[in-house]
């Protein structure tokens, strides 16, 4: 059994039920990670449909293109996510999809590897990036960023209330000599934290921030989302998984603004939404969490494209 197929996958079931409508359909997995969506999304589709995967991660990547050997119903996309629906028709796709999904965040595989440097419970390189060919590592930018920028991201994109405390000591550390491993940061986290919560280890919000800004997933999500308002059909499905509450209050928002009318004077609803809500946010069951504790945080939104 391959590595792809291995990889538990969080609300799996639930996500490609509410994802295939159209078994002829053609849809798009935006984040292919290890590949268990898609696996379970083309055992859905006819010989008819058609899955498009996409991933920035060089490794995922590896297993996508054994998935488009095998299968010819689909194909890879070696992008991010926030270029999905231009990266269609620059392929030829131009007619709107029946459906795309995201499953956000950084894999378990990703997290369980040291050199990829996500994790603070490894020792390895302090990288951070899901694209290791470009861009700034995690090392890198805490070489260079001011104190105050360290800071702000470490509050607004971790929602660390010892922000202050830590970006003051990474500063002061890197002056005696570079944060090069994930152990260098763990070691300043820990010294700048005079509390901490018994059932989270005290970096686990700096590693989630410096990620998000690293690798500008905020801003990833953002601009996927939008693209489903151009390339998703009438009645096509937008499936997003999300794992901590700053990725899922933009999904929340997008769906909510999209799937809520405007109002007159008089208070009435006027106007025309582009999706509507189909049904309540999704958490895995007990069964899964067990199995997975990964999935505790997962929560699954769907939204449909209006007529």
């Amino acid at each position: 059994m391959t590595q792809d197929a291995t990889h538990d996958t969080v609300l799996r079931e639930e996500a490609i039920s509410a994802l295939v409508t159209d078994p002829d359909g053609v849809y798009v997995d935006g984040t292919y990670g290890r590949g268990g969506h898609s696996r379970a999304i083309l055992a859905r589709l006819s010989s008819h449909g058609r899955l498009i995967g996409f991933d920035r991660d060089r490794q995922a990547a590896e297993g996508a293109e054994r998935l488009a050997a095998e299968d010819p119903r689909f194909s890879f996309v070696a992008e991010p996510f926030s270029r999905w629906g231009a990266a269609l028709v620059e392929r030829g796709i131009e007619e709107p999809v029946h459906g795309v999904m995201f499953d956000l965040g950084v894999s378990s595989p990703q997290l369980d590897q040291a050199e990829r440097g996500f994790s603070f419970r490894f020792d390895g390189p302090l990288d951070m990036r899901m694209d290791q060919s470009r861009g700034l590592s995690a090392a890198d930018w805490l070489a260079v960023a001011e104190e105050d920028e360290i800071r702000d991201v470490i509050s607004r994109l971790g929602e660390e209330r010892f922000a202050r405390r830590i970006a003051a000591e990474i500063v002061s550390r890197r002056a005696d000599r570079p944060l090069r491993r994930t152990t260098d940061l763990v070691d300043c986290v820990v010294a700048a934290t005079p509390r901490r919560d018994p059932n989270k280890h005290p970096a686990t919000r700096t590693f989630q921030a410096i990620r998000l800004y690293i690798n500008e997933e905020l801003d990833e999500i953002t601009s996927a989302l939008h693209q489903a308002l151009e390339h998703l059909r009438p009645g096509g499905r937008l499936v997003v998984i999300s794992f901590h509450s700053l990725e899922d209050r933009i999904v929340k928002r997008f769906i909510r603004d999209h799937s809520t009318p405007g109002k007159d004077f008089f208070g009435n609803p006027v106007g025309e939404t582009a999706f509507r809500r189909i049904g309540k946010a999704v958490r895995a069951g007990q069964a899964e969490t067990e199995q997975n504790p990964r999935a505790r945080s997962a929560i699954m939104r769907v939204a449909e494209r209006a007529e």
